[in-house]
């Protein structure tokens, strides 16, 4: 990829399930056709190959990328198979947390001037690729595993599974593959977990993890403490209210980091703090009301609690922009390294997105700058050059 910079020095190191001579045809060649056409917002492998015969891409792909030759729908398929799916995700993993390490050197460089600096939040969940559920030779559906830098919106790895019933050890395993030192990890409550809390402090973060009925006994000790009206009043305390199209949303989170009459706490490791968000919707139906309990092994005030377990979101924002860019779960191809490897190509392409935002500051959305590059071909190297850095 000559005019892709970072993207080319961590993007050439992938393997392949064979050898391959490329005498007609190169992998590398086509993994690029494959990112710049779904930069252009082409949702499948077909749209990209009749994207890139087009004369005047292909003119394009020549002067910039040195791609002379486009193969056939069938072997670009073929290429794009033998691309060994974990050793792209070493490649995007290692391309991904390149922008943190510059964000973390950054920070540190203004670490002086102020007393106290914000935790990055890094929250985890997984997503299950629905079309893979009826392809031949599988069981189950792929389900992948992701890690999202909330604050800055880029997704820093993945791992991928079969089915949702193993995410559990999976996030595990995702956690010991990524440099999370001195982020706060976020998570839902199936990864509650004692195991799960002792990885994260293992690789020198913090956890900050939702307590539902998975864990009875512990969310009925913090759900008792929050409840008492007298020891509630002596926890931190931190409020919002916002008002947009009739709707009122009201939350107001409490935070305590005396917890030694806990029950059970000496069974989590680093648990310092416990908390409550309690969450009212009120629209022309009347108004809800929900409690949501956590534990953390950082020192929270009421307001990072807020603003950290709110962030724990940001994660599905990104599944949701998989399935309405790229329409993912409506994806047909009937391999599982393929769908593998374009579910890595969409990640690299929305963070790419992102980046580039970043550091132009641009309003306009996902869409319209991928609809930019379609129309435009010379946008595509603006956005690389542009998304070098993450400011």
């Amino acid at each position: 990829m000559n005019d892709t910079g970072k993207l080319q020095k961590h993007f050439s190191e992938f393997t392949t399930t064979k050898e391959h001579n490329g005498y007609f045809y190169s992998v590398e060649e086509t993994l690029t056709i494959v990112i710049l056409g779904s930069m252009c917002g082409l949702h499948n492998v077909k749209q990209i190959h009749q994207w890139a015969k087009n004369e005047r891409v292909l003119a394009f792909l020549q002067d910039h990328f040195g791609i002379k030759k486009i193969p056939c729908y069938y072997w670009m398929l073929c290429l794009l198979k033998m691309i060994k799916p974990e050793s792209l995700n070493k490649c995007f993993t290692s391309w991904a947390q390149s922008f943190q390490s510059d964000k973390k050197k950054k920070k540190n460089k203004k670490k002086k001037k102020k007393n106290k600096k914000k935790k990055t939040t890094v929250s985890i969940d997984g997503k299950t690729i629905r079309s893979t559920g009826k392809m031949d030779k599988y069981d189950s559906p792929l389900h992948i595993v992701s890690a999202h830098l909330a604050e800055q919106g880029l997704t820093i790895g993945q791992y991928t599974v079969d089915g949702k019933s193993n995410e559990i050890p999976a996030m595990r395993k995702l956690l010991k593959l990524l440099d999370v030192e001195g982020c706060i990890v976020v998570a839902d409550a199936i990864h509650c977990q004692i195991k799960t809390a002792e990885t994260i402090i293992e690789e020198k973060a913090d956890y900050l993890l939702s307590v539902k009925d998975n864990q009875p006994t512990l969310k009925k000790a913090i759900e008792d403490y929050v409840q008492c009206e007298t020891l509630r009043m002596a926890m931190n305390t931190f409020s919002t209210c916002n008002k947009q199209s009739g709707r009122i949303e009201q939350r107001v989170a409490f935070v305590t980091c005396d917890i030694d009459s806990l029950f059970g706490k000496e069974k989590w490791p680093g648990l310092v703090c416990i908390g409550a968000v309690n969450t009212q919707f009120t629209t022309k139906k009347g108004t809800t009301n929900e409690w949501h309990y956590y534990i953390s092994s950082c020192s929270l005030t009421a307001e990072e609690l807020l603003r950290h377990a709110r962030l724990e979101w940001s994660v599905e924002s990104m599944h949701w922009l998989l399935d309405v860019h790229f329409r993912e779960d409506f994806c047909r191809v009937q391999d599982k390294n393929v769908q593998e490897n374009l579910n890595i190509v969409r990640k690299v392409v929305l963070n790419t997105m992102k980046i580039y935002k970043a550091n132009t500051k641009s309003k306009q959305p996902i869409s319209g700058i991928m609809f930019g590059c379609l129309l435009d071909y010379e946008n595509i190297l603006s956005i690389l050059v542009s998304s070098e850095n993450m400011v």
